[in-house]
């Protein structure tokens, strides 16, 4: 067990994605709540919602694997609701050009962490909530995302936030363990001109071999 500066205790494992191996910092528990300087309270999150990011969950594992195969040359990639940053970390070391964000206060200092642990240089990291756009966040050619349909709030909140940072012609990769604000987000980007196809995943837990997912992508060929 480690002690991380602000109070957190954090531990370092590896995971295997592809035929990479990479150390990632994450809190060692989901009961982990430090906020001295009211940054929680800032952003909105709670106490029990705030220890979220800083995990690898099934779902952002799923898309780090997926994300070790896919077409990336060329293509300038955004990472929503990065969390702890797996995906990310896995394109940055493929070469891919890609940016990530998330809102919770936490995630870029994890994730700088993570990049020097791996030997890599740093990778571009906007702090924005879903609410408006960040401008100097710019658009791109495919966005990715894992577990990001978890409240009744965010398929408006996350498809307007995509249509603020999609190219015209863009492709968004979700990972989703099967919340059901699926629907409804896909109805929102087909409002976009998104064509959707999915294809089912075998998740990993920790208590049960697998359990059911899904990979949704969403192709818009022109605006």
């Amino acid at each position: 067990m480690e002690t991380h500066s602000p109070g957190y205790d954090v531990k370092t494992t590896g995971y295997r994605v592809g035929t990479v191996t990479f150390q990632i910092r994450t809190l060692l528990d989901q009961r982990q709540f430090s906020d001295p300087d009211g940054s929680a309270e800032r952003a909105g999150i709670s106490a029990t919602s705030w220890p979220n990011f800083g995990t690898v969950w099934p779902a952002g594992l799923a898309l780090a694997e997926e994300m070790s195969r896919f077409p990336v040359e060329g293509k300038s990639i955004l990472e929503v609701g990065c969390g702890i940053g797996l995906p990310s970390l896995v394109l940055q070391q493929r070469g891919a050009t890609i940016t990530a964000t998330d809102y919770h206060p936490l995630a870029e200092e994890f994730l700088r962490h993570n990049t020097d642990l791996n030997a890599l240089a740093p990778i571009p990291f906007f702090k924005a909530t879903w609410m408006e756009p960040h401008l100097d966040c710019g658009r791109f050619d495919l966005i990715i995302g894992s577990d990001l349909l978890y409240e009744q709030d965010h398929p408006a909140l996350l498809a307007g936030f995509l249509a603020a940072h999609a190219n015209p012609a863009c492709q968004i990769l979700l990972v989703d363990p099967g919340r059901s604000q699926c629907s409804q987000f896909s109805s929102l980007m087909a409002s976009q001109g998104y064509a959707r196809t999915e294809s089912r995943l075998r998740l990993p837990e920790r208590n049960t071999p697998f359990f059911p997912g899904r990979l949704f992508s969403f192709v818009r060929a022109h605006a």
